[in-house]
């Protein structure tokens, strides 16, 4: 009788949780549904037509100064003095065998203010010749994109082998011109790119040559000593580091490299 009277508890119990879940349900069904009101309103985009055709050259404007934006990581690595620049400086990381100090941030941003500081007299020139002029409506766009690029393909020109302008000449299957003013941009672009990774690798070159030597005779010391279980980057490391601050390694690469575009 006992078990019997704990059985009918505990069903009467299950009823009443049950009972009373499903009353729950039902009133929060019976609820309205209150949605929150966004804290940010969002802004309405309308797309008008072009009312004169000056509304349209405008859009126009637009759209290619956002096909420039969108170029301009290419050409600044491609139609400047940037390319040269990493490349030395990550030669000089190389051959003080330091691994990645200094990092590779570093060493961008240090090539790319030195871009903008070797640039600077082409960029002041596209100001003065082409972006003022055009700003003030003194000229058409076409004539403001031809002065821009003088400048740059003056700086192009310094800086690109004959070798080089003929080789692509004869790639294209090109007549070679007479004045430099003749040569298609399409041409002097992959040459001036050519010659500047000659340029790098020569300076590269030239950088390598003093820390190979203090390898080698950092090497055949240790070896003379009968220290084979030494590594000899552990004894020429330092030896490069303390000849690289001697002699002022890095305002000597800096040097170079701004000097070597004058």
């Amino acid at each position: 009788m006992g078990r019997m009277d704990m059985n009918r508890k505990k069903t009467s119990r299950a009823l009443k949780i049950i009972l009373i879940l499903a009353i729950s349900a039902v009133i929060f069904l019976n609820c309205p549904v209150v949605h929150a009101q966004p804290s940010i309103p969002l802004p309405r985009l309308e797309i008008e037509t072009a009312q004169s055709p000056e509304d349209v050259i405008d859009s126009l404007e637009i759209l290619g100064i956002l096909t420039i934006l969108a170029l301009a990581p290419s050409i600044l690595i491609m139609m400047t003095a940037f390319t040269r620049i990493i490349i030395v400086l990550a030669f000089v990381r190389n051959a003080l065998g330091t691994q990645q100090i200094p990092p590779n941030q570093v060493l961008i941003g240090l090539a790319l203010f030195l871009t903008f500081f070797v640039m600077s007299p082409v960029a002041s020139q596209i100001n003065q010749q082409a972006i003022q002029p055009y700003l003030d409506g003194k000229i058409e766009q076409d004539d403001a994109i031809d002065r821009a690029m003088t400048p740059i393909r003056e700086f192009m020109l310094k800086q690109t082998r004959n070798k080089d302008l003929l080789l692509f000449f004869e790639l294209s299957g090109q007549d070679q011109v007479e004045t430099p003013e003749e040569i298609p941009t399409h041409i002097l672009i992959p040459a001036f790119i050519t010659s500047e990774l000659k340029t790098a690798f020569q300076i590269g070159f030239l950088i390598y040559i003093p820390f190979i030597i203090i390898d080698m005779v950092v090497a055949s010391t240790l070896m003379s000593m009968g220290m084979m279980m030494l590594p000899p980057v552990m004894i020429s490391l330092p030896i490069k580091i303390l000849l690289f601050i001697l002699v002022d390694g890095w305002d000597l690469v800096i040097k170079n490299l701004v000097s070597g575009f004058r």
